[in-house]
């Protein structure tokens, strides 16, 4: 494997569901929400909105709203990721690409600076409700499609690094 250090932080990343008891620097938070907003979007609309808090009663009202989210109420941070799909009448048909990307390079950015992560679908498959549940806690405009949160935090468990592609999901030329 190509020896690169962005490439191992890459496969490094794994999803972290403990937390020490330690704030994230504003810095850190400053600096992921710069990598995320520098994500690929589709004719560069760039659909999305992040709300990040720090403060511990949104923490843990978010963890409460989430049924896979009680790692919330420990983190550092959570930005939450939305999607305003229209904007000056244009409206964007790649908005959830768009802000999947923003996500990746939130939590592949949370690895680079020395923090853990964890990824909160909101939009889809989750259980009925979660979306309304965050934004009410978060005052989010109906218009504004809730997409996801990131928990973020110095992590309190290590996992190891994942290795290369499976053989048998790679094809070469066809399937």
């Amino acid at each position: 494997m190509v020896e690169n250090e962005t490439i191992k932080i890459i496969l490094s990343r794994r999803s972290i569901r403990r937390y020490k008891d330690k704030p994230v620097e504003r810095e850190k938070i400053d600096a992921i929400l710069a990598c995320a907003a520098a994500a690929p979007s589709a004719n560069n609309f760039r659909p999305w909105h992040f709300i990040e808090t720090t403060d511990r009663q949104t923490l843990g009202a978010l963890a409460d709203a989430h049924p896979y989210g009680k790692m919330i109420a420990e983190a550092g941070v959570a930005i939450v990721v939305c999607a305003e799909k229209e904007r000056n009448k244009a409206v964007d048909v790649w908005w959830e690409e768009d802000c999947g990307a923003a996500m990746e390079n939130i939590l592949v950015a949370a690895a680079a600076l020395g923090l853990g992560s964890v990824w909160l679908g909101v939009l889809h498959h989750g259980p009925s409700g979660v979306p309304e549940k965050v934004r009410k806690i978060l005052g989010i405009p109906a218009d504004v499609q809730v997409v996801a949160i990131a928990s973020i935090g110095y992590g309190a468990e290590t996992k190891p690094p994942y290795g290369e592609a499976d053989p048998a999901l790679v094809h070469k030329g066809r399937w």
